[in-house]
């Protein structure tokens, strides 16, 4: 993985977060994620640790958990 992902649900508490990791590491360097719009991608998120969300994962795989606004579970709905 080249880039970050930054998984969220759009909730206030994700997009703010949102906004805080693109002005840090540029829209460049970070694919953005809105599962309450690509559910499809749950199932990835799921497999590299994503437990809630906002989440980013780093190009190494660590996965940061950032201000709980869902768990992954909220999110499959």
């Amino acid at each position: 993985m080249s880039k970050s992902i930054f998984y969220h649900a759009g909730c206030p508490v994700c997009v703010s977060a949102e906004h805080d990791i693109v002005n840090l590491i540029g829209s460049e360097n970070v694919e953005i994620v809105h599962l309450g719009e690509q559910k499809s991608r749950i199932s990835a998120a799921e497999q590299v640790g994503v437990k809630s969300v906002p989440a980013l994962v780093t190009p190494n795989g660590n996965v940061l958990h950032l201000n709980f606004g869902a768990s992954i579970e909220d999110v499959k709905g």
